[in-house]
């Protein structure tokens, strides 16, 4: 059983506090059809079963609650004002398949790195500061993104899982779930939401809030309104986006997805909706074969979503033109109240389940880049969340190095990163993508 505290004012520490025993796999594995999980009843459409929508009316950011009580930082505010990061770690330890390549190595692979390096709150002291007693998120929260179908669905089969150790939830795709799954997924989007909550209490205090990571796992980017995918179970930073409408008044949300794959699931979840920005740098031609350039939006919210494929070979030269012409100049035209970002770390070159060519320093130059950004724009509020990254040296690197630019701290990416592995980048295929991008949404 899982015991939460009725005080949730944090305890601050170098370590991750495991709210979820390890549970071991055993029995058979046994695939599983969305379909088959779902309880009987009138098939629903994207919106079918999900709680309303909160309404935001507002002309800009009140940054107060829109609707329901207040939501405060479990933070006290003298130390929100001297934080520079704030983080959440949600490993997931008893969501986990042998050999797979989405495991519960990936977060404390992570969390090793960071204290390697000196950049936890033991070596930090109130610069980078851990929220350990953190809620779950709702149900009514991930509501407003999942159909209620879908959820009740998965939570009804834990039991099978418990049965049978593990098991397949998506019937197109190596997504499992074991019979701690539907927990510890409601555990890492509550941590997106802990952070969010946080952001907002401290960019009322000062013009330099610390910026947020959620350290969680499972991913969420692919996980569509209506089920899971892609080693995704729920949509942590669309939860988050919505939450922030709805309970801080933050209206205008721009996601900027820089996983390797398109995050077809966010996509979905707000490609009709024109107070939340979505843009994604994929490469070309990459699982799940969705985020074609062509696809702006619908209705009302035409023009909000932008997908800019990266053929293969790409790296940091390429992301850096991405950023110039195409993230910066898109960010600035919207005028976010708040940024979230889906940060895949398996665009990395050394990273097994892709074909781009990042480094450690580019991931250093985004991080960077997007802190800047929301200053700018939006009081610095702006909360990153951990999505793909399966070579574990190169992803603990790479966040450790994201820490690092948001300390504002010289990249150390030449420890890490050798010249030998990269080759020449497609650069003409490069500039013809960002050119045709920019014409397509008139930038």
């Amino acid at each position: 059983s899982i015991t939460y505290l009725d005080n949730c004012l944090p305890l601050l520490s170098g370590t991750v506090f495991p709210l979820l025993r390890q549970y071991r796999v055993y029995g058979t594995h046994h695939s599983l059809t969305w379909s088959s999980l779902q309880t009987t009843g009138r098939k629903q459409n994207l919106n079918g079963g999900r709680s309303a929508q909160c309404a935001t009316s507002h002309g800009g950011a009140s940054v107060s609650h829109a609707n329901g009580a207040p939501k405060d930082s479990p933070l006290p505010d003298s130390l929100l004002r001297d934080a520079r990061i704030l983080y959440c770690a949600s490993p997931a330890m008893g969501h986990n398949k042998e050999a797979h390549p989405e495991s519960n190595k990936r977060v404390p692979a992570i969390v090793d790195a960071l204290e390697k390096l000196e950049l936890t709150p033991k070596h930090r002291g109130s610069q980078v500061l851990e929220i350990q007693n953190f809620y779950p998120a709702s149900l009514d929260d991930v509501a407003r993104v999942h159909s209620r179908t879908y959820i009740t669905g998965l939570e009804k089969a834990m039991s099978k899982a418990l049965d049978e150790g593990l098991i397949f939830i998506e019937g197109t795709g190596p997504t499992y779930a074991t019979q701690t799954t539907f927990a510890e997924s409601l555990l890492s989007a509550g941590a997106g939401i802990t952070l969010v909550d946080s952001v907002v209490a401290a960019s009322k205090l000062g013009l330099s809030p610390p910026l947020g990571f959620a350290l969680i796992r499972p991913p969420g980017h692919h996980a569509v309104p209506e089920g899971p995918m892609g080693f995704c179970v729920f949509g942590n930073i669309a939860v988050a986006a919505r939450y922030a409408q709805c309970q801080h008044g933050l209206k205008r949300v721009m996601i900027i997805d820089f996983d390797v794959h398109h995050g077809n699931g966010t996509c979905d979840a707000f490609y009709d909706d024109p107070d939340i920005f979505f843009l994604s740098t994929h490469q070309l031609g990459s699982y799940p074969g969705t985020g074609k350039m062509n696809l702006i939006g619908q209705g009302s919210g035409e023009g909000t979503t932008l997908n800019l494929p990266l053929p293969g070979g790409s790296g940091d030269y390429s992301m850096r033109c991405a950023f110039d012409e195409v993230i910066a100049p898109s960010a600035q035209r919207f005028k976010p109240d708040i940024i979230l970002v889906s940060a895949g770390y398996d665009a990395h070159a050394l990273d097994p389940l892709a074909g781009l060519q990042f480094t450690t320093g580019t991931f250093y130059m985004l991080a960077s880049s997007i802190k800047q950004l929301a200053r700018e724009l939006c009081s610095g509020r702006c909360v990153f969340f951990l999505e793909g990254g399966y070579n574990l040296q190169s992803l603990s690197s790479s966040v450790a190095d994201t820490f690092r630019a948001f300390l504002d701290e010289p990249s150390l990416a030449a420890q890490f990163d050798d010249p030998a592995m990269l080759y020449e980048e497609p650069t003409r295929r490069i500039k013809e993508a960002i050119e045709k991008v920019r014409h397509l949404h008139s930038l």
